[in-house]
């Protein structure tokens, strides 16, 4: 196991320590779309995560997001409650995906998409995994909107 053993601090990788956010010790200090709120628990700057962010999103009620996109990170999004629908263009159409609480949902790198809260009632609450270690968010005018990959 060359290499495991050279960390600063003299500890083998497999000796470092396990970090605890407390679901009341996220941060709102994270990327943004409006009609949604992100709350950051796991990544670079939290916990220096290198290849992973993780947190939390709220859709108030008869709530939509901003179409957005999240750059070259694969997310993962499993709902906790409330029944958001993901909405993507296809063609020229839109495509709603309806959830309730236990479904996932995958969204490749750079697909332009928004989330909605249609209940007038219940906030939409998804918790969220991406495959780079900081939330990248881009704003888009619409989901036809053309997307920059570099």
């Amino acid at each position: 196991m060359a290499g495991n053993d050279d960390r600063r601090d003299g500890t083998a990788d497999w000796h470092q320590k396990l970090e605890h956010i407390r679901g009341g010790g996220l941060t709102s200090d994270t990327n943004q779309t409006s009609g949604m709120r992100r709350f950051e628990a796991i990544s670079g700057k939290t916990v220096g995560s290198e290849k992973l962010w993780m947190g939390r999103t709220h859709v108030g009620p008869a709530t939509n997001s901003g179409d957005h996109h999240h750059g070259e990170a694969e997310t993962a999004i499993y709902v906790v409650s409330g029944h958001p629908v993901f909405v993507f263009a296809e063609g020229e159409e839109e495509v709603r995906l309806e959830t309730e609480p236990g479904d996932y949902i995958f969204v490749p790198p750079y697909v332009p998409h928004r989330e909605e809260n249609p209940d007038p009632a219940e906030e939409a609450v998804v918790v969220i995994a991406r495959s780079t270690q900081e939330g990248i968010v881009v704003n888009l005018p619409s989901l036809w909107a053309e997307v920059d990959r570099t």
